[in-house]
């Protein structure tokens, strides 16, 4: 038994594991919304903070290897990639709801009061009311930290390519946001991503990750794991102690940064984890988020026995929600995706003769890691 090496990790191609993590990440917040007082021990409310940390995690890793491999970070095509990632899907899945209330009758006055805010990516200002849709808040975030996050770190590239100079502005971001009380409370949530950023950016500088290798070796794996789930099962103990959620999520984010490296190596969490049936409701889990809500109505017409607010309608639902979400993923989200890759290469390829060409780094840095950024569920 091993560690993982810093030339091993950044040769890595797919971050199998990370869509097992995100798989139940999603389910538990399923479960956290339809699971009833019996799904209350699982802290599914959490879940979507195991998203944020991911997302800032595996952003922050593709553009670090991006200007690694070209030379620069194309702002350009960082965009256009989370466009067609992110937005597709997204209103596919606000047409899907807005026809289920329709069809249903109920809260259809609710949703139209909020289609603004969801159409603008505002629905985080909007946290009142039992209002279809309203879990994708965490969108809502996501998309403002990919707006500004990229930004950030090209400028700070610019003054300085080693190590102190991005962890400094990270921290200065975590302490600001942390302690700041503006924006209706969601700064907590932009510090856990900011939490898996500075975890991307430890990790892909050799001395960083020699401080954190210890970690992929399989024993501190399991001891991590471990306490990991002791973290996990606390969390209302947590929460009552310090008589607020907010120092709860940060810590737990922080808890998620401490787990991921372990996933990364060979050992035992990163085999589980990996799992085809894992892997596939994972790379789904941004449609499952999505459909969540819409996937209520159908479970009650096509199961009625089931009494609602408990952990079988949360299954049932989960299963209708995942049927739905493969269908999406194949038909929308994935094509998508693809048009994406289509267009950067085409707009490359316009570009290639304007500028002289930047030779490749040689990192051994391979493609992008599979896994972008979906969810963001987070309540993806």
């Amino acid at each position: 038994m091993r560690r993982l090496t810093h030339a091993e990790f950044l040769a890595m191609r797919r971050f199998d594991a990370l869509d097992g993590l995100r798989a139940i990440a999603a389910v538990i917040v399923v479960f956290f919304h339809y699971g009833g007082p019996q799904s209350k021990f699982l802290s599914g409310w959490i879940g979507v903070h195991t998203f944020f940390v991911l997302s800032g995690f595996l952003i922050t890793t593709l553009m670090l290897r991006e200007k690694d491999r070209t030379g620069r970070i194309s702002l350009r095509n960082f965009y256009i990639r989370r466009i067609f990632r992110i937005v597709p899907l997204y209103y596919v899945g606000l047409l899907i709801t807005m026809v289920a209330v329709y069809k249903s009758g109920y809260s259809w006055n609710v949703l139209m009061d909020h289609l603004p805010h969801f159409l603008g990516f505002m629905n985080e200002y909007h946290l009142a009311g039992d209002t279809p849709y309203l879990h994708t808040w965490t969108i809502g975030i996501e998309q403002k930290f990919y707006l500004v996050w990229p930004l950030a770190l090209i400028l700070v590239s610019l003054v300085s390519s080693k190590l102190r100079a991005p962890l400094a502005v990270v921290a200065i971001g975590l302490v600001l946001i942390r302690y700041n009380d503006t924006w209706k409370g969601m700064g907590i949530h932009y510090s856990v991503l900011l939490t898996g950023a500075l975890l991307a950016i430890v990790l892909h500088h050799r001395r960083g990750f020699a401080l954190l290798s210890p970690l992929t070796h399989p024993v501190v794996g399991v001891v991590v794991a471990a306490g990991f789930v002791v973290l996990h099962q606390h969390i209302p103990d947590l929460t009552a102690y310090f008589g607020d959620e907010q120092p709860t999520v940060f810590l737990y984010g922080v808890g998620v940064a401490i787990l991921l490296p372990t996933l990364l190596g060979p050992g035992p969490g990163r085999w589980i984890l990996s799992q085809r049936p894992l892997v596939f409701v994972g790379e789904r889990s941004y449609g499952l988020y999505l459909l969540q809500a819409s996937a209520v109505p159908v479970t009650a017409t096509l199961a009625p026995w089931i009494p609602g607010q408990s952990p079988k309608f949360a299954a049932a639902a989960c299963v209708v929600a995942l049927f739905a979400a493969d269908a999406l993923h194949r038909r929308v989200e994935t094509p998508m995706i693809e048009v994406g890759r289509r267009l950067i290469k085409w707009l490359d390829s316009r570009s290639a003769g304007t500028r002289p060409a930047v030779p490749a780094q040689k990192s051994g840095t391979g493609t992008e890691p599979h896994g972008e950024p979906a969810l963001a569920g987070r309540s993806q």
